[in-house]
Order: structure tokens, then C-alpha cells, then sequence
């Protein structure tokens, strides 16, 4: 937010900044005045003029309409030049969620996230933790043939993020990885045999990789979650099935982290408990 500024200052910054953007544009005092659709000497006067007076809202508006800035700008009463659309466009982005092992999109988030903590709430079963039989169970209907392609370039892509330099929080709801151990909902059909190696790999890998990987389970009935994923205080992005969408502005990603900061001070098995939780749902499918 802008302070509370003295009116000759304003008047001052107005002229500077119209001159800036008109610099910006390479817009000439003809160029504009022919723009907005006055004369020459009246966009002279603007950036000549001097004390407290500024022109009225509606050159003030055409100016700024012709020059690509906002009006508040222009008037100091914002430190960003871009106009409301821009500012929007910048901060906001949709773009397409493919049904792939190995999607372009998501990598390039991550690799623009290296060194920041990573916070994820999966839409199922995190990619990056399952093992070859379950992939191939998953995304054989999807990608026929190229499958085992898939796997490989997949393997490789999460190699690298367990190497990279950022720390992973992921919060599961409870009831999906029970429902994957009892093989329902989603997961109907899934052979015991790969449920039981895939408990196995996830309670060694949560072993292992910890602390830089922590894993928490919440109550749905308790708390919700979309998937999300927030990329340290980069970029929060919302996984709609079709679409990713992405948020930059700083307001928004401290409300992500937020929310996901709750669901793991709320969590009912903790980041240390899951080797055990996992034990105790393995337990109950081989018995």
C-alpha cells in the first residue's frame, strides 16, 4: 500500500510517470494526444506543468488506457504499472493436467522450486513413491504400449526430485491409503500381491528419506484438501483433473501454505507413525 502522500509530490510523480510510460511505449506528445484525442499542447502541459493540480479522471484514465499502465499508477497510488488485466494474468494461469506418468509442467515447477520446501496433498497414491507393478497398473489403460517408456522417464524425473535440494511435506487423506491397502474404490482390481510391495516400498521410503521427506495422514471427515501442490512461496497450484491452477501472487500462496500447514499440525498419524500405520494396514491384508 502507498502512504499518504502530499499533492504537489503527486503531481510531481504524475509527470514523471507519464513521461516514463510514454518512454516505455516510444510514444510521442503527438502520438498520445492523437490517442485520447486532445491536443498536442495539452499532453505538453501534463508533463510540464507545474503545482499540486492533476488532470481530470478521464484523461488521466485515457492516458493510462493508451500507454498499457493503470491509472493508479500513473496517480502513485500503486507501485505496479500493469493494469488490473495484466496483474491478473500474471498471477493467474490454467494450464492443462495431462493423464501421463511423466508430465512436462509439473517438472518445470519443481525444478523452479529447487531448494524450497515442497508441500503437496496428492489427488491419490504421490507418483513419486510408487513402485514399477503399481505405475504399470495405473497407466497401462492410458498409454499402451509406451508404458515401460513412461516408467523409465518417470523414474528418472523423480530421481531427480529425491536428489534435489528442496524438502517434501505430503499430507494423504487417511482413508486413501486404507482404501488402497483393502484394494477399494479407486483401487479395486489392484493384485494383493502389488499392494502388499507397494506398503512395503512406502514404509521404507518414509524411513529412509526421512526428514526430507515427511508424510502425514489427516481425517477427511475432519478436514478436506483438494490436491494442491505449493512450491515454497513461488507459485501454489490447484489440481482441477483437466487443469492445473496456478496462483504467483503472494496473498494466495500464503493461504495455500496456510491450509497446508493445518492439515499437518491437525494430522492424526504423523510424519514418524507412518512406518508404523503402514505396518498395521499391511498387516490386516496378509493376515
Amino acid at each position: 500500500m502507498i502512504d499518504k502522500i502530499d499533492k504537489r509530490v503527486r503531481a510531481d510523480l504524475f509527470r514523471k510517470r507519464l513521461g516514463q510510460a510514454m518512454d516505455d511505449h516510444n510514444m510521442t506528445q503527438a502520438g498520445l494526444a492523437r490517442a485520447i484525442g486532445v491536443d498536442r499542447s495539452t499532453i505538453s502541459q501534463l508533463l510540464k506543468g507545474t503545482g499540486a493540480r492533476l488532470p481530470n479522471a478521464q484523461v488521466v484514465g485515457e492516458c493510462a488506457a493508451a500507454l498499457g499502465v493503470s491509472a493508479d499508477w500513473l496517480l502513485s497510488l500503486t507501485d505496479r504499472p500493469e493494469n488490473t488485466a495484466d496483474i491478473l494474468a500474471n498471477a493467474l494461469s490454467v494450464t492443462k493436467a495431462p493423464r501421463a506418468l511423466v508430465d512436462e509442467q509439473i517438472f518445470a515447477w519443481h525444478q523452479e522450486a529447487v531448494g524450497y520446501k515442497i508441500r503437496h496433498v496428492p489427488a491419490g497414491m504421490p507418483d513419486m513413491l510408487k513402485i514399477d507393478e503399481m505405475l504399470a497398473w495405473e497407466y497401462e489403460p492410458h498409454l499402451g504400449r509406451t508404458t515401460e517408456q513412461a516408467i523409465n522417464a518417470s523414474r528418472d524425473r523423480l530421481s531427480w526430485m529425491r536428489q534435489s535440494q528442496s524438502d517434501y511435506e505430503i499430507a494423504l487423506p487417511m482413508h486413501e491409503l486404507a482404501a488402497f491397502a483393502r484394494g477399494e474404490g479407486y483401487y479395486a482390481g489392484l493384485p494383493r500381491a502389488i499392494r502388499v510391495q507397494q506398503l512395503d516400498h512406502f514404509a521404507t521410503l518414509s524411513g529412509q528419506l526421512y526428514p526430507r521427506l515427511r508424510l502425514y495422514l489427516f481425517d477427511a471427515r475432519r478436514l478436506y484438501s483438494s490436491p494442491i501442490t505449493v512450491f515454497g512461496p513461488l507459485l501454489a497450484v490447484l489440481y482441477l483433473g483437466r487443469n492445473y491452477l496456478a496462483f504467483r501472487d503472494r496473498e494466495r500462496v500464503t493461504s495455500f501454505t496456510e491450509h497446508f500447514d493445518d492439515l499437518v499440525r491437525q494430522a492424526d498419524v504423523t510424519a514418524r507413525q507412518i512406518p508404523d500405520h503402514v505396518e498395521m494396514l499391511k498387516a490386516e491384508i496378509v493376515a
